[in-house]
């Protein structure tokens, strides 16, 4: 079945064809890991994760290459900013190694809490500082480079074509001063490093030996190199959030086709938008709206329920944020997995073949239907839509539902293969009674208490209009 995908290099729905028949090529912007993922991060992960799921669903077999950013990126995409890695070390009173690993190995809990299908290579920034090098040397040959203030920069004026992705109109633009002025080293305002032998800000912790000098590489090169390292010098699918558009991105695109002389580098550009809180305003990590997953776990949300109501929006639209928004999201999960063990237990009860007629082709009807809504710019709402209807048709056996919604789960990575039925102790069952009767008497410090010894008992107990929900942790 036909793949459509919305291209933001030609700002188009395109038909997906890969560049090779046998394996789809896909990279995707992964963490910088000085904190925590919090959740407008995860959204861009989990849309990641749902197209490859659709192209495997499709049996597209797909390399997927995924980077840690864990050097050389600034507060802002564009050169300017404290480093981030610093950063976080000076917050945390730790050298900024220790500070990688700590948050790389937050980063794939949380991924395995998502049910985030591993990457086939994950691969650092400072583990591949010599492919980074290599790649600024081929762009210094070719004359796309100048050395300033001891930095290298790439010459953005040297391409006709930069910032196609972003369409920026470089003749109109009016913010040429102010942007040079932040960096006088600067030739032209879309000019961006290669390469640091002196920070711009204060003295860096990680530092390679180079053909330049004793320094560490700027943030958009780790990209190019590690991509083309693992996936070639042209491949089919980037993905990243549409914050990488106008800097990040444009500057991967620059570099890489200097270097190669290959146009398109990539075929396919795919962004996700925000999550956004509040008055209309994007999470970020600096910002008083920063929610951890961990954190929404524990007020009672477990995290494939943030998964489900992710996949309620289209990824090309802003996700509001709200607890209102995952108290619906987690009634629609625990009715899913509710309705999951029903015909799971209907299913083993009856030894009936799914023989007849009308049931066969039920199932067909709703598996195409299902299929060419994901396949439509991966329309997650569409497709939940129609896994409910199917849940709620009556001329189809619980067998067919059974199976289908397993096979639906393949793409929506809901876990419901492996969901149990959940018999909470007796022991917790009382001490979320007790809290819930202090609640009724405002007595918020022994409700805070009780929620804690939950908690330490290995569950987790979270509010509701009707009620408080146990669920384990």
């Amino acid at each position: 079945m036909t793949i459509t995908l919305f291209n933001t290099l030609t700002r188009k729905r395109e038909i997906f064809v890969p560049l090779d028949k046998k394996e789809v090529r896909l990279y995707t912007c992964g963490p910088t890991v000085y904190n925590y993922a919090h959740l407008g991060n995860l959204r861009a992960y989990l849309f990641d994760d749902l197209l490859k799921r659709t192209l495997l669903f499709n049996k597209y077999n797909v390399k997927h290459v995924m980077n840690i950013t864990d050097v050389g990126h600034l507060t802002s995409d564009a050169d300017e900013g404290e480093d981030k890695m610093l950063k976080g070390a000076k917050r945390e009173g730790k050298t900024v190694w220790e500070v990688a690993e700590f948050y790389i190995d937050a980063f794939n809990r949380d991924l395995f809490k998502l049910n985030i299908l591993r990457p086939t290579i994950l691969c650092r920034a400072t583990d591949n500082i010599t492919e980074q090098i290599e790649l600024i040397k081929k762009l210094e040959k070719k004359g796309f480079t100048y050395v300033a203030g001891g930095n290298v920069y790439f010459n953005a004026s040297k391409l006709s074509d930069y910032g196609r992705l972003a369409q920026l109109n470089l003749k109109a633009e009016k913010s040429t001063k102010a942007r040079v002025e932040k960096d006088a080293n600067k030739r032209n305002p879309h000019d961006f490093v290669l390469w640091f032998t002196k920070s711009k800000f204060q003295e860096q912790e990680m530092k390679w030996t180079s053909p330049w000098g004793e320094g560490y590489p700027g943030w958009h090169i780790e990209c190019s190199a590690m991509s083309m390292k693992y996936l070639g010098e042209q491949f089919d699918i980037h993905c990243g959030g549409i914050d990488h558009i106008p800097v990040h991105h444009t500057n991967e695109i620059a570099q890489s086709e200097a270097a190669t002389g290959k146009k398109p580098w990539v075929k396919y550009w795919l962004h996700n938008e925000f999550l956004v809180v509040g008055d209309n305003e994007k999470m970020t990590k600096s910002g008083d709206n920063f929610l951890t997953l961990s954190l929404i776990e524990t007020k009672g949300y477990p995290a494939l329920v943030y998964r489900y109501l992710c996949l309620g929006t289209h990824y090309r639209k802003p996700l509001m944020f709200s607890y209102e928004a995952l108290d619906g999201a987690r009634n629609s999960y625990r009715r899913l997995t509710d309705k999951i063990l029903e015909l799971k237990k209907e299913k083993t009860a009856t030894k009936e073949e799914i023989t007849k007629k009308e049931d066969k082709a039920l199932t067909d009807k709703y598996l195409t239907v299902f299929t060419a809504q994901l396949n439509d710019d991966l329309n997650t709402p569409q497709a939940l839509a129609t896994m409910w209807e199917m849940l709620g048709d009556a001329k189809l056996s619980g067998k067919g539902k059974y199976k289908l919604l397993l096979q639906f789960d393949e793409v929506l990575g809901l876990g419901l293969k492996q969901v149990k039925e959940d018999k909470i102790p007796v022991e917790i069952i009382k001490l979320a009674e007790e809290r819930e009767l202090a609640r009724k008497n405002k007595d918020w410090k022994k409700s805070d208490e009780l929620r804690e010894k939950i908690k330490l008992l290995g569950y987790v107990v979270g509010d509701t209009k009707e009620g408080y929900v146990v669920s384990k942790i």
